[in-house]
């Protein structure tokens, strides 16, 4: 079966064609787009801006696929309904419709979440989710999944037939949003996560950790009875530090940005490790997944494999946003139940677990 999946939940375009068998995959195309200099230059995304900028380039990255593929039209087209910027899932929805509606095909919406749990078996070209056994580079349930974004920080329990739970979350903002806006504060380009996170290695690599102003962040809700987590009050806290500095005649020069960058990311993954670690514990997990932007943090891949042998990452490529893992999900949701029919509507804050129908 062809399948055809479409991605536009934030400020990426993506559009892959995947021939998929029960757990097989193959990629025939993928493409995608990124918008990310277009909104550097407002140190954000601007929803209604990255709406029409999916509206423009999903029909040239269509034909691109198709063309890349030699194909006609798929057997199935499924879509991300959320959770994400509902002006860029309607761009999404509209043009899936369109195209399920002209090629009389079936049309299943995805969880964007879900896609990231499942982003850790999508190894080269063609792939499998062998039997889910770690030996086989698959997994065994009960799966812990560490879920990492801009705009999500989430521990989900995952069990037989992927049924998710949700078992911590952020209660305010996500990790990745929290590296941005320290970023930000500290004058560094967008998106500032990656920025803060090579700063920090630079200083880790010239062992710049002991400094004469001792900088200290704190570390929100590692004592906490639960799996939930906090960002906004470090996030609050760089902002004093920097305000304190500079009232005490302190310039933020490089080496002081390099120090803050350090202190903030040990703060944010120590505790995502911490949680983790318990939440490994409490659950039994016998498999990690940890998937979404911040997988590609290289210095949480490093904590996070002291406390879980067995843990899965994504491809580089494949930790931000893309269509593959949506053609996955799809795919999968498809099989439980062919025959269901969608009406499909964006919702930006759609829950992983959450039926969608």
């Amino acid at each position: 079966m062809r399948i055809l999946s479409i991605e536009t939940s934030c400020d990426d375009t993506c559009i892959t064609l995947l021939d998929a068998k029960k757990n097989f995959f193959e990629i025939l195309a993928n493409a995608a787009i990124s918008q990310g200099k277009l909104h550097s230059a407002y140190g954000g995304i601007y929803p209604n801006l990255a709406k029409n900028e999916h509206i423009k380039n999903l029909p040239i990255l269509l034909k691109r696929v198709l063309k890349k593929s030699k194909a006609s039209k798929p057997d199935l087209i499924v879509v991300t309904s959320g959770p994400g910027l509902e002006p860029c899932l309607w761009a999404g929805i509209t043009f899936a419709e369109d195209l399920a509606k002209k090629w009389k095909v079936p049309l299943v919406p995805v969880n964007h979440m879900e896609g990231h749990v499942l982003s850790v078996f999508a190894k080269g070209k063609k792939f499998s989710i062998p039997n889910l056994h770690p030996a086989r580079g698959g997994a065994s349930f009960p799966i812990l999944s560490l879920l990492v974004s801009g705009g999500h920080t989430q521990l989900v329990l995952t069990k037989k037939g992927f049924k998710h739970e949700i078992i911590g979350e952020t209660l305010d903002d996500a990790v990745g949003e929290a590296f941005d806006k320290v970023a930000r504060m500290l004058g560094l380009p967008y998106p500032g996560g990656p920025e803060i996170s090579r700063l920090a290695s630079q200083a880790r690599k010239f062992k710049i950790k002991n400094s004469k102003l001792k900088i200290k962040f704190p570390r929100p809700m590692l004592k906490s009875n639960n799996f939930n987590f906090s960002f906004a009050g470090l996030k609050t806290a760089v902002l004093y530090k920097i305000r304190d500095l500079k009232k005490a005649g302190q310039k933020l020069t490089h080496e002081l940005i390099t120090e803050l960058s350090l202190e903030f990311e040990n703060a944010a993954i120590e505790t995502l490790v911490y949680k983790t670690a318990k939440a490994l514990e409490k659950y039994k997990a016998k498999t990690l997944i940890v998937a979404g932007g911040v997988a590609a943090n290289r210095h949480l891949r490093e904590e996070i494999r002291k406390v879980s042998k067995n843990v899965l990452f994504p491809t580089p490529e494949l930790a931000t946003d893309n269509a593959i893992m949506i053609g996955m999900a799809g795919y999968l949701n498809y099989l439980k139940n062919p025959k269901k029919k969608y009406k499909i509507r964006a919702n930006g804050g759609l829950r992983l677990g959450e039926m969608i129908k």
